[in-house]
């Protein structure tokens, strides 16, 4: 059997530097959890539909940006749909720091969430196409800790801004205009995805590239092994998603993502100062737990990078599931009798060390690979619709819920989720651990 070598260095700064587009997401989604007390009394969101929109109009954006991604990664390739995304990254974090009026604020947000949704779509495909098999679930895992990495910077920027006036929120969103430009003078350097470009006919710019990824004999094979995936295979419109035998990956793959956020914690991540507010905790405090919760998610993603390609993604997917249920059960009895904010605290960091390591990762590497070369642009884009759209339900509906029913009472309908879940992926997902990408495509996800 011919031994593949690897570029392992040039392999790893390709992910890193596509997977910036995860810090970006980290920032975006992170810091809407430190500059909310400061947003409620400038925009006067007494209302919680207005805080739910505030916060979810991200989501509305991603959906957005993900049509316009997969539009651009089909026609272009995947390079400048990363590019646009760094782009609209630096403006739209201008735009929100010098919004006057609550919507402009929420236009510019929108406009966020269109490079947001760019990017997580394009970023995780990207480095699946260009990682070898054996190594592709570590780097796709990347792109989560390029997430958490943003979010854990972004609460702490937030906590040390807190202190320097009513209007520190527009520093909190105005800085993000930094890395976007960090991430855009990488993505000029980064190759096209070889298999973009085999769909496009452009062959012996695939092999150069596959050639610097590997030996030549890594190249030749991985070419082979490509063409045979697309021989025959017509490119496949939005209708064409739903027949029989494309539709056995698209549904795994939409149930996998809503499930990601219809199990609950980034309800944890977004009103980290409602939820702890609700158990008397000071301001102060409040954002303090946000920094802890960026540091715990921070330790386990990185533990859970090297074990997605040990362990492989059904068993962690079922631990985190099981977990959480049982996480939840606990928060929702602790907050319903006021339990001490030390001992919320604790719970809390458990369920994020046990999403961290589970769901949040492995979701995305199981989304980046399940799908056929010839339709993975747009079945990603209609599982990643389907991402954010539950998102928009989950972090729109919470305020509203919490007040009316009671800021506990999400967390019991959060734990029978994971229960669902749970069942779902031990009936309904098949390992892709060691598989190159051409082999998972020939697997049944019925």
């Amino acid at each position: 059997m011919t031994q593949h070598r690897f570029n392992t260095s040039y392999i790893i700064a390709v992910s890193f530097i596509s997977a910036l587009g995860g810090y970006l997401f980290g920032f975006d989604f992170a810091v809407i959890s430190g500059a909310l007390p400061f947003l409620k009394k400038t925009f006067d969101l007494a209302e919680p539909w207005k805080e739910g929109l505030l916060t979810g109009s991200l989501a509305l954006g991603c959906i957005a940006g993900c049509l316009i991604a997969g539009s651009l990664a089909d026609k272009y390739g995947r390079r400048p749909g990363l590019m646009t995304a760094a782009i609209i990254f630096a403006l739209s974090s201008i735009g929100m720091a010098v919004s006057n009026t609550l919507g402009v604020f929420i236009g510019m947000r929108l406009a966020a969430g269109i490079g947001v949704g760019m990017a997580s779509m394009l970023s995780p495909m990207y480095i699946a196409e260009i990682s070898p098999a054996a190594v592709r679930g570590r780097n796709v895992a990347i792109n989560q800790l390029t997430i958490v990495f943003g979010i854990l910077i972004t609460n702490l920027v937030n906590y040390f801004l807190a202190d320097t006036g009513v209007h520190a929120w527009r520093w909190m969103f105005g800085l993000g205009a930094v890395p976007s430009l960090f991430f855009l003078l990488g993505v000029l350097w980064l190759p096209e995805s070889p298999r973009w470009l085999m769909q496009a006919n452009q062959q012996e710019r695939a092999r150069q590239i596959l050639g610097k990824i590997g030996n030549p004999e890594y190249a030749a094979h991985t070419v082979t092994d490509i063409k045979q995936s697309l021989q025959g295979a017509q490119p496949v419109s939005l209708a064409g998603i739903w027949s029989p035998s494309v539709r056995r990956f698209i549904i795994p793959g939409i149930m996998l993502a809503v499930f990601q956020q219809f199990c609950g914690i980034n309800v944890v991540f977004n009103y980290t100062s409602t939820i702890f507010e609700s158990v008397g905790a000071n301001l102060n405090q409040q954002l303090f737990e946000t920094v802890s919760i960026g540091a715990v998610n921070l330790l386990f993603t990185i533990l859970a990078m090297w074990q997605v390609d040990k362990l492989g993604r059904k068993p962690l997917m079922l631990g985190g599931a099981a977990g959480l249920a049982v996480i939840y059960l606990v928060l929702a009895l602790l907050l319903q009798n006021q339990a001490a904010a030390g001992l919320v605290s604790v719970f809390v960091l458990i369920g994020i060390a046990l999403y961290a390591t589970s769901l949040a990762p492995v979701t995305w590497v199981l989304i980046a690979e399940i799908f056929p070369n010839h339709i993975r642009a747009r079945a990603t884009t209609i599982a990643v619709l389907a991402l954010w759209a539950a998102y928009f339900l989950l972090v729109f509906t919470y305020p509203i819920l919490a007040k009316k029913l009671g800021t506990y009472v999400p967390f019991y309908i959060y734990a029978g989720v994971c229960a669902l879940g749970f069942l779902f992926v031990r009936n309904r997902i098949q390992e892709t651990k060691g598989k190159t990408l051409e082999e998972i495509s020939g697997q049944s996800f019925h």
